[in-house]
């Protein structure tokens, strides 16, 4: 669940899938330009596209969330400026691996029968 009025937003390429939480925070601190313990929630792609990590800071302390997608890849916006804010119904998207730009998979389900 996404607290309400926090802001999403993507960092835009391909990140180190290494750092933990006080990399990326230091990535968004850097690269983004924002401040990571404002209580908005920053998400970030690895470069096989199948992984994502979210950090979020609550105002007592940073969490870390990832997901692994079993099938499929998450999609992502092309880079121009570095960074893209979402709502949270295009998060929701983006973590089950659907194009919120266009509402489909990322792959196709198994035919029954």
């Amino acid at each position: 669940m996404i607290p309400a009025g926090a802001r999403v937003w993507i960092a835009l390429g391909h990140t180190d899938m290494r750092r933990g939480m006080q990399g990326l925070a230091h990535q968004v601190e850097q690269g983004l330009k924002r401040d990571p313990h404002g209580g908005d929630l920053f998400v970030f792609r690895g470069r096989s596209g199948s992984l994502v990590k979210i950090i979020w800071h609550d105002g007592v302390g940073m969490s870390l969330y990832s997901k692994r997608l079993e099938k499929g890849y998450f999609p992502w916006p092309s880079a121009k400026d570095g960074v893209v804010s979402l709502t949270s119904s295009q998060l929701a998207c983006l973590l089950e691996g659907i194009d919120w730009r266009n509402p489909r998979y990322s792959w196709r389900p198994a035919r029954a029968g």
